[in-house]
């Protein structure tokens, strides 16, 4: 059902739109245009670029619209497909689901070819851009929920030649903090659909908030523009934490649901600990005070694990059964490759 006038194959550089059929009370024929850009020059890699899967997340959405502009033929060896704003319902709406459809991009995988708008979008991901590529990069961050320490991050995938190139992938973003992670809010994530199909996939949660620090948009754009010359679709030489100057990447892990500390109750959240910051089981992470019963004492969170305190909720009012709270445990790349 999507069409598109961008031709995906061939030399050169297009700019155009993904078209997704919407008909709403005053549009019976409308579309939602999706803004994609193609830059290509023989034989290579294809890495497909993508932001704004949810659209309250904008470290990816700017850093993709500069490469997108700023990419040149001259400068690829293979193929680079960039989507800046991939929900763009969301984006524009800043908002984490569509406002369209009220759905979740980043649980809609592998979609439906004449479902609602965030389930074509999922459907042509899955059935037309990832068996186009070779490579998949997802761009997150916290949005309006969650406050990350900036990182790259990935699955632990069963398949173990994947896992060492998306290892070896992820890295070359050179951020401090890696982080492999588990789902526990549900199935039908866009990374996850292009894992199962092969692809070297690499995603990130790059801090997050809606006011982004300079320093926060340097890690975005000069870690993706790092991984593509890592991945051989941009011409030039990688970096490397020690070419940097920098200590290795504090490689983390959090697969246990334990590790993920939600609110036992509704309240105003308090944080006791600096993200990035080592913890120990037991530790105090927060508080959570009652907005209408200051006369008690407010709930305390612990920590259920050691480890790092990776993320955090970033909206002080919390609801039972947020997630306030990352703990990830250290762990060595040889563990990562072997476990």
């Amino acid at each position: 059902m999507i069409h598109t006038s961008v031709d995906l194959h061939g030399d050169g550089k297009r700019q155009g739109f993904l078209q997704v059929p919407y008909s709403h009370n005053l549009g019976g024929w409308a579309n939602v245009m999706v803004p994609i850009t193609v830059i290509a020059r023989g034989p290579g890699p294809t890495v497909l670029c993508l932001g704004g899967n949810h659209g309250d997340e904008y470290q990816g959405q700017v850093a993709l619209m500069r490469l997108a502009r700023e990419v040149g033929p001259e400068e690829v060896t293979g193929r680079l497909i960039i989507v800046p704003a991939l929900n763009m319902p969301a984006a524009k709406a800043a908002t984490r689901l569509s406002p369209l459809d009220g759905m979740n991009l980043n649980r809609a995988f592998p979609g439906l070819p004449e479902g609602a708008v965030t389930s074509q979008i999922a459907h042509y991901l899955s059935t037309v851009l990832f068996p186009a590529a070779d490579v998949v990069i997802d761009i997150h961050s916290g949005g309006r929920s969650m406050e990350f320490v900036p990182c790259s991050h990935m699955h632990l995938v069963a398949d173990r030649e994947q896992r060492r190139r998306m290892l070896a992938a992820m890295l070359a973003w050179n951020t401090d903090f890696s982080f492999l992670y588990a789902d526990i809010a549900g199935t039908g994530l866009l990374p996850v659909e292009a894992e199962n199909q092969g692809k070297v996939v690499v995603t990130t949660e790059l801090g997050g908030g809606e006011a982004i620090p300079a320093r926060v948009h340097r890690i975005t754009q000069r870690g993706l523009r790092n991984v593509l010359v890592h991945s051989r679709v941009l011409v030039g030489t990688a970096e490397t934490r020690a070419s940097l100057g920098l200590p290795p990447t504090i490689l983390t892990q959090a697969l246990d649901r334990d590790d993920y500390l939600l609110a036992p109750e509704s309240g105003i959240l308090e944080m006791a600990v600096d993200l990035g910051a080592r913890v120990t089981r037991g530790d105090t992470i927060g508080w959570i005070h009652h907005l209408e019963r200051p006369d008690r004492a407010p709930e305390r969170i612990a920590a259920a694990t050691d480890g790092y305190l990776i993320t955090m909720r970033a909206p002080c009012l919390t609801t039972q059964g947020d997630c306030v709270a990352v703990i990830a445990q250290e762990v060595s790349a040889a563990g990562v490759l072997e476990a």
